[in-house]
């Protein structure tokens, strides 16, 4: 499974902490097991999927899109569910 990543969300991810990272890693692991374990979105985000997860004790979206036919996963956005939607749009 080929595990591609945007920059929106890999500079999000380098302002995370060592400990914040580790439960990312877990969440991305989960993702890579079971790709259809986020929930899909309809609309706007047609085609995206959501996984929740705790990072640090609190709530998490990681927005992502699987290609069945690539075999990948491309990590789109992380952050919490404060205009975390409204911001994905934009993207």
């Amino acid at each position: 499974m080929q595990v591609v990543i945007y920059p929106t969300f890999e500079r999000v991810v380098k302002k995370l902490h060592s400990n914040a990272k580790k439960d990312l890693d877990e969440a991305v692991k989960t993702l890579i097991k079971n790709p259809g374990s986020g929930e899909l979105k309809k609309g706007d985000l047609n085609g995206i999927r959501v996984f929740k997860f705790k990072m640090v004790q609190q709530l998490t979206l990681l927005a992502y899109r699987y290609v069945e036919s690539e075999k990948s996963i491309v990590l789109l956005a992380l952050g919490t569910h404060e205009n975390f939607y409204r911001d994905l749009k934009k993207r």
